[in-house]
């Protein structure tokens, strides 16, 4: 069975769990302490970033992108007949996403309001791309969900997060977005592709008393967790 080496609030990994739930794939995942990386896992990752896909075969997989075309290569698209075209724009547009999960995460621990209007802006020129190119149907692409919608759910997903828990709203201005975002999420794919306890240890970091959106909430749990471990 594939095994997934997981950090728990890191949004890479959580695009290619997301994808596998969306595939129904059967995989196990192991998670690992990022402050203090074993040395069996840095033994399989070149990067020492996770997520790190074991196959079946026992080869160590890096690099979210990489493990997302595998995984898309060795099982039945969510999307059928899809042409060069077609699969290249999706994969322009999922890399959209993911290229800002960083970025969403350094906005997220900004100390001060004006650091994190500062640092939303990268956010809001992805959101307005999303916010034309969305239309009516539930999906980016309409029907069915697709790779773009597994990419972008990281950063739909800790969105909504964080507006529940410090009603600071990343998408208050992008009706389209928060309509995607409510589809997406009603899916259960949020859930299910992260760990049980994933969400107390976001909020644990995120909002933590040394966040200015923390500061919005009562929070005093404060972790030091790099956020340069995943990728």
């Amino acid at each position: 069975m594939i095994k997934v080496i997981s950090f728990k609030i890191c949004p890479f990994v959580q695009r290619v769990t997301a994808l596998l739930e969306a595939k129904s794939i059967p995989y196990e995942i192991d998670y690992i302490s990022l402050n203090d990386k074993p040395q069996w896992f840095l033994d399989l990752s070149p990067n020492g970033q996770v997520p790190v896909l074991i196959t079946d075969s026992g080869h160590a997989l890096f690099e979210s992108d990489a493990i997302v075309e595998y995984i898309d290569e060795i099982s039945p698209p969510l999307e059928q007949n899809l042409t060069p075209e077609q699969r290249a724009q999706d994969r322009a547009w999922s890399y959209q996403a993911s290229k800002h999960y960083l970025i969403q995460c350094s906005a997220q621990r900004s100390p001060d309001k004006q650091t994190l209007v500062q640092r939303a802006e990268k956010l809001n020129r992805l959101f307005t791309k999303a916010e034309k190119k969305l239309g009516d149907e539930p999906y980016f692409k309409g029907q069915p969900i697709s790779n773009v919608d597994i990419a972008w759910l990281p950063l739909l997903h800790r969105a909504e997060i964080i507006k529940r828990h410090s009603c600071h709203d990343f998408l208050k201005d992008y009706p389209n977005v928060k309509k995607w975002q409510f589809e997406l999420l009603r899916t259960g794919l949020a859930e299910k592709s992260v760990a049980k306890d994933f969400e107390d240890n976001f909020i644990g970091f995120y909002l933590s008393d040394s966040t200015y959106l923390g500061s919005r909430r009562n929070c005093t749990v404060a972790n030091k967790i790099s956020e340069t471990c995943c990728g």
